[in-house]
């Protein structure tokens, strides 16, 4: 069994805009102080930053697709990496700043900072919240410091929760994530972690499987054998005892790897999954505007090379067709509890007859034009996707 489905998703522009729906803004901060060998984000280490530099160029993105998306409030901003908590809180504060003379925000914006939880930056939490970020979402990875070493992390349990601690005091919402299936964990250990993650009492937890994924260190590591992956079915048992202590714990599993109480779920990362329009600035950032799909240039110095010449960091701004908006719209809507509107998805991309199969087989739920995948059939999420979807020849 496979739950696999963290990075087979690529984001692309909506096929049919939902009423009402908030303008979201991604903001991407490249730099790491190291690269985790797990890791396939776009993140790059430096010896060092020019921090004026970085905030004017983000600012200049920033007003480019102000001109390109007037008039729109936003509903939720993002500070996403890389480690944006590396950035001085003076730069988010600009960045906001500018995005309110931009665009203007809703009476309940939501605005994200990533973080790591090293003491250090822990230290810059009460200046970010000044900046007027709402919301910290916690690398924390483990609550063991064998794992964490092994993740290549550059903090130990204690600091990690000493930072959890000043998070709670400052910020009005807290996540944090944890990555389980590691290599010879038990299932007695990973129940036990996670009912120590619970007890903290945070209203929301991103739970994700360790996966290998290609270019990683950790890849490189599996080719040669030194690191055996858990056993598939392993995995799929952990995911089932996740779901079941989280719902106990009443942060239900609103998306396959993403568990909040009711009214705590990731308003920025829902805009992604229910496939409304992003913004995203910076180097490597996606964006979905209009009927166009935007990708920024991902190294750092051939984005600020393209800012230069064009104002902007884009490297392709690409039209997408809409079957393939639509096929786009239903994969990342089925990662969903609630699921997808099928009313906004053409209907030539979903297969009919395996959708009545599926629904059969108690994998798959109709009700009306709203479609959702089953608790049981979120195991098997990347199988019903290939059945389901009609790709265009």
């Amino acid at each position: 069994m496979s739950i696999n489905v963290q990075t087979c998703l690529s984001p692309s522009p909506n096929p049919l805009p939902q009423a009402g729906e908030g303008l979201a803004l991604y903001v991407h901060w490249p730099f790491c102080v190291s690269k985790c060998p797990y890791c396939d984000f776009n993140s790059h280490v430096r010896e060092s930053v020019d921090q004026h530099q970085w905030r004017e160029a983000l600012l200049t993105d920033l007003a480019h697709e102000a001109r390109m998306e007037p008039e729109r409030r936003l509903g939720s901003i993002f500070f996403g990496g890389g480690t944006p908590s590396l950035m001085p809180p003076e730069t988010v504060a600009a960045i906001l700043d500018a995005a309110e003379r931009h665009w203007g925000f809703s009476p309940a914006i939501e605005i994200t900072l990533e973080a790591n939880p090293s003491s250090v930056e822990a230290a810059r939490f009460a200046d970010l919240a000044a900046a007027g970020v709402n919301r910290v979402s916690l690398g924390l990875q483990s609550l063991d410091d064998e794992a964490l070493r092994f993740l290549g992390r550059g903090h130990d349990v204690a600091e990690g929760l000493a930072a959890l601690e000043t998070a709670q005091s400052v910020f009005g919402r807290v996540n944090f994530d944890l990555i389980y299936a590691l290599p010879g964990e038990s299932e007695a250990q990973w129940r036990s972690e996670l009912a120590r993650a619970l007890s903290f009492g945070t209203g929301h937890l991103s739970l994700y499987q360790l996966t290998i994924e290609p270019g990683t260190r950790f890849a490189a590591m599996a080719a040669k054998g030194d690191l055996k992956p858990a056993d598939p079915d392993f995995a799929a048992s952990l995911y089932e005892l996740t779901q079941e202590m989280t719902e106990q714990a009443g942060l239900l599993a609103y998306e396959i790897s993403n568990h909040a109480r009711p009214g705590e779920e990731s308003r920025h990362n829902l805009a992604y999954w229910r496939y409304q329009t992003y913004l995203g600035v910076g180097p490597g950032a996606h964006g979905r505007r209009g009927g166009a799909l935007t990708q920024r240039h991902k190294k750092p110095e051939n984005w600020l090379s393209a800012l230069a010449r064009n104002g902007h960091g884009i490297l392709e701004e690409l039209e997408m067709a809409p079957a393939d908006r639509g096929i786009e719209a239903l994969l990342m809507g089925l990662r969903l509890r609630e699921g997808v509107d099928l009313a906004r998805i053409p209907a030539e991309v979903v297969d009919g007859r395996a959708l009545d199969r599926l629904s059969r087989q108690g994998l798959l739920v109709r009700e009306g034009d709203r479609l959702r995948v089953t608790s049981s059939g979120m195991l098997l999420l990347d199988a019903i996707l290939a059945e389901l979807v009609n790709v265009p020849a």
